[in-house]
Parts: C-alpha cells; sequence; structure tokens
C-alpha cells in the first residue's frame, strides 16, 4: 500500500488537483489499485447552489479521467526503465460513463499497463464503485518528454517508493 506522501514523491502534483488518495496494490509494470474519496468540500463543489439537483453534483467527468491518469501515472513512475523527464496526456480514446459519481463516494481506480513503444505507455482499465462500473477506459496514453524540452524545473524528490 502506498499511502499520500508516496504518492506526492511519485506525482508532481499539489491540492486540489492531486486526485489520487492511496495505493491499495501494485505490481510495477503490470498494474495498480488505487482509490479516491470524493466529497463536497472540494474546490469544483464551491460555486454549486444548496438546492442543487442531483446532476448538478455529479462529479465532472474531466476530473473523474484526471484521477485516473493519475492513478496510471502512478503505476508509470513505478517503473524504473523508463526515461526521466515530465509526464503528458498523449491522449484517450473509447471513455464510457456508465453512471454520475456522487459526493460521499469511493472511487476504485483499476488500472493496466498495455504495452510501452518508444516512451509511451498505453493503458487500460475502469474505475469502480463498489462492484459497479462507472467508467471504462479503453486506452489512456502517457508519455515522458524531457524535463528541459518542455521548460519544467526537474523535482528536487524523485525518491523512489516500494509498491506494496
Amino acid at each position: 500500500m502506498i499511502e499520500l506522501d508516496g504518492i506526492r514523491r511519485l506525482l508532481p502534483r499539489r491540492r486540489p488537483m492531486l486526485l489520487v488518495d492511496r495505493v491499495l496494490e501494485a505490481v510495477p509494470g503490470e498494474s495498480l489499485v488505487a482509490v479516491k474519496a470524493v466529497t463536497g468540500n472540494e474546490p469544483w463543489y464551491e460555486r454549486i447552489p444548496q438546492d442543487a439537483s442531483v446532476e448538478q453534483l455529479a462529479y465532472p467527468p474531466t476530473l473523474l479521467i484526471e484521477s485516473w491518469g493519475q492513478a496510471a501515472g502512478l503505476l508509470a513512475s513505478m517503473d524504473e526503465d523508463l526515461p526521466e523527464g515530465v509526464m503528458v496526456l498523449g491522449g484517450t480514446t473509447e471513455m464510457e460513463f456508465h453512471r454520475p459519481v456522487l459526493p460521499g463516494t469511493v472511487l476504485e481506480h483499476r488500472v493496466r499497463l498495455m504495452r510501452v513503444w518508444r516512451g509511451a505507455l498505453f493503458f487500460r482499465g475502469e474505475t469502480r464503485v463498489g462492484d459497479e462500473a462507472v467508467m471504462s477506459v479503453h486506452q489512456l496514453t502517457l508519455a515522458f518528454r524531457p524535463w528541459e524540452a518542455l521548460g519544467a524545473p526537474e523535482p528536487a524528490d524523485r525518491t523512489p517508493v516500494a509498491a506494496a
């Protein structure tokens, strides 16, 4: 299991955009299971009126994709053979949203690494709430680009985190 401090070392995201709370299982180079608790206290709910409908309270789909992508990024970060650099989203195909996600829900992201090709990683998986899939991901692609090519500062702490 990887707790929040380990996640913060692997992903260069900070509040409010760090959207993974814990890694439950990880097999580097193969698969990962991570969780994210959705709460009504998150910044994207600030402007929603008190009398909001259920549809207005649904977790934004773009954040659901971002959270799943961060889980994929955690799996990618565990591979010591990958090049150093900035992880960027290359694209997604066939994302399916099966039902809205509401505050009070714990998301379980299931990520599988399908293949690696020229510094690009191809993932597949789903997000579940209990026994029900709420989002299916046919393919999400991440790529690494050199820090200097993107004008990004290299992070100070790149200490490896052991998978559980």
